[in-house]
């Protein structure tokens, strides 16, 4: 048995209680039967007792998925939440998880840069996966990026239209005006923007996938006059539009990027647009993507501190006109995907394998740990070329808001939402 593994489990495990099954037959348990999660796991090999003290990072999510680490009472997420929620409370536990974290984020690294090609493989990478996969756990709109709880009994499709009109509120949309939404998904957005507020909407992206079913569900509409999805990278978008929004994509830019991405925002912004950039951010100083996140899940990715954000925006010669934090919404956002690809794990199975189906359950778990209890968070920032571009109090946003909101519920009232599905 390892016996650091062991020292380390028995030092910071005080909540809840952990058994742990070595390759050697032996059990042996940390932390209290009295109260808290009760999870057992199994090592499968002496080898990987070892891996795990020396790259957790990497190798705890490898080893479940490769099934080496087996979860025989709880859940991965209840593995998850119990070491973390004990390294946080532990101070000799939280310096030695920092040691081993410090001890990977010294390794040298190579960050690749996001070309145009390789931009392009990283999307392909994720979102050109079976169409199929996505509908074990998204909403009908397959809106892939943090709903919008406006009260914690919303279901996961209402808050992911409240997600939509909260955005288009900030957006202050007038009828004809021509929007560009950056990085356009399966066109959810696009097309509730065109609907809602009869806009005309360009869209781009990356994927094959996204672009083939965004185009097919705005014909299926009657859309496709108002709104159009294009192939193609943001950075070789040229016409200029009154409104810019862009959902879940700055993640993907990558670090080195960022100037480039809210200059090309600038360069295509009419001088009294107004654009809306919503992703994912953390609330700490800037820290490296996680490892096992960049390699299994999205390669590219990065994730920013307001701070760096802020720099490349001034530097564009943009103005910050509003920021909201949504702090906890996308962990509840993660909760219920997590749950919904749980009910339909043979599902996934079918479509792709085992290995795949559980290194997606990890990705959901650990993206739920991160939202949760590890810093991450998402926010809003709304950006403008002059200062009187939009009205000067805040309550516009919610009026306009609930001049959607009564739309959006005459519209379903007459079955006109439905009926487009």
């Amino acid at each position: 048995m390892s016996l650091p593994l062991r020292l380390f489990l028995k030092s910071i495990v005080r909540q809840g209680c952990l058994s742990v099954t070595y390759a050697n037959g032996e059990t042996s348990t940390y932390g209290s039967d009295q109260a808290g999660s009760r999870i057992a796991v199994e090592l499968a090999d002496k080898s990987l007792e070892l891996e795990l003290m020396r790259d957790p990072e990497m190798v705890l999510g490898e080893a479940f998925a490769e099934g080496r680490l087996r979860v025989i009472s709880g859940t991965i997420y209840g593995l998850l939440e119990l070491l973390f929620l004990n390294t946080r409370s532990d101070a000799g536990g939280q310096r030695l998880l920092e040691v081993l974290e410090l001890a990977q984020r010294t390794k040298e690294r190579v960050v690749k840069s996001n070309t145009k090609r390789r931009s392009r493989q990283n999307v392909a990478f994720h979102y050109d996966l079976s169409p199929a996969l996505y509908d074990l756990f998204l909403d009908p709109e397959r809106q892939y990026s943090c709903a919008y709880f406006e009260s914690p009994t919303m279901t996961l499709e209402a808050a992911q239209v409240a997600k939509m009109r909260h955005l288009a509120s900030k957006l202050a949309l007038e009828p004809r005006q021509k929007v560009l939404d950056i990085g356009s998904g399966w066109g959810g957005l696009g097309i509730y923007l065109a609907r809602s507020a009869g806009v005309d909407v360009t869209g781009v992206t990356l994927s094959t996938e996204q672009h083939a079913e965004s185009n097919a569900r705005a014909k299926r509409q009657g859309l496709e006059q108002h709104v159009r999805f294009e192939l193609q990278d943001y950075r070789n978008v040229s016409a200029r539009y009154d409104r810019i929004v862009s959902v879940g994509m700055l993640e993907h830019v990558g670090k080195d990027q960022f100037d480039t991405y809210f200059a090309k925002v600038a360069q295509v912004l009419e001088e009294d647009g107004v654009a809306v950039i919503h992703a994912i951010g953390q609330f700490d100083v800037p820290s490296p993507t996680n490892p096992w996140i960049e390699k299994y899940i999205f390669p590219g990715g990065y994730i920013p501190s307001l701070s760096e954000i802020v720099q490349s925006v001034e530097r564009a010669g943009l103005m910050t006109t509003d920021i909201e934090v949504l702090r906890l919404h996308y962990a509840q956002t993660l909760r219920v995907w997590r749950k919904r690809f749980l009910a339909r794990r043979h599902d996934a199975i079918q479509l792709y394998d085992e290995r795949f189906t559980r290194l997606w359950e990890f990705y959901l778990a650990a993206s739920e740990i991160g939202f949760r209890y590890r810093g991450l968070m998402v926010f809003q920032i709304q950006l403008a070329k002059r200062v009187d571009s939009l009205p000067i109090v805040r309550t516009y946003m919610t009026e306009r808001e609930e001049e959607i909101r009564c739309a959006d519920e005459s519209r379903e009232n007459r079955g006109e939402i439905r009926a487009a599905e």
